[in-house]
């Protein structure tokens, strides 16, 4: 092979490198994104789950948002008050205290308490109930399917079934709300973590109905509206509603419950 061939393309081979190089090295500076500061430090102080329970993509879609003043400090649920401060003074400002929530499944409607109208085996996944006879194999149509769609989306493991029905761990969940989207029947909401009682039944059926479907259902009975010394508990389409936020926890309305519908949190 010609010696001069091979230091002719050794040399065409290095000049092409250094064009390359020296392209890449000025399109690099010229197209240069600049990251804001702030941003990457809201991104670092943030955890990292990217769960969306901000109603941003990630944490990364977050921490743009925070710092263009498009969302609150304290907008993380998972990371909670804690983490909000620590953004609060990333950003110079004062964080406003916030209140710890978590997941609540509205329904004690399992095997020993719910009646089945027939036995389901198929595709478990309760988004497909509505495609079967009555939208599922349970009596009562408002009551967890039990097939675990909930537990599947949960990114914390705070959400399993037992006995037929979705239990949330509270110390688990971080309140990123991907259950709440998933769960057909609507079961599943947000309450303060510190709530001591609940309304653990969703039928809006009348009294007769319910006992029928289910025997802890609530009745829309209204015993506990009137035993309430707060007036914290109301009654609307035949169920019972809690407001957390007139609520002492004196528990007269879980005593007095007749079907036991109102439980401890």
């Amino acid at each position: 092979m010609n010696i001069l061939g091979i230091v002719t393309a050794t040399v065409v081979v290095g000049a092409v490198g250094i064009f390359v190089g020296l392209f890449l090295g000025v399109a690099g500076i010229k197209f240069k994104v600049e990251v804001d500061e702030k941003e990457e430090a809201v991104l670092a102080a943030l955890p990292g789950n990217n769960c969306g329970g901000c109603g941003y993509a990630g944490c990364s879609g977050l921490a743009a948002a925070i710092v263009k003043n498009e969302a609150p400090v304290n907008a993380c649920p998972v990371g909670g008050e804690a983490v909000g401060k620590t953004i609060a003074s990333i950003m110079g400002v004062e964080a406003a205290s916030s209140v710890r929530k978590v997941a609540f499944v509205a329904c004690q409607g399992d095997c020993d308490h719910a009646h089945r109208n027939y036995e389901y085996y198929g595709v478990e996944d309760c988004r497909m109930m509505s495609f079967v006879p009555d939208g599922g194999p349970k009596t009562c149509n408002s009551g967890c399917l039990g097939f675990g769609t909930c537990a599947k989306v949960c990114p914390f493991d705070a959400i399993h079934v037992v006995n037929g029905v979705a239990v949330v761990d509270k110390d688990a969940c971080k309140a990123c709300g991907k259950c709440l989207e998933v769960c057909p029947k609507k079961l599943i909401s947000l309450i303060p973590y510190t709530a001591k009682y609940a309304v653990a039944c969703s039928s809006v059926d009348k009294g007769p109905v319910t006992m029928k479907a289910c025997s802890t259902g609530c009745i829309g009975c209204g015993i506990c509206v009137r035993n309430c010394p707060n007036e914290a508990v109301s009654v609307t389409d035949f169920n019972a509603t809690i407001d957390q936020e007139k609520c002492v926890s004196c528990g007269v309305c879980h005593e007095k419950c007749p079907k036991k519908a109102i439980v401890t949190h």
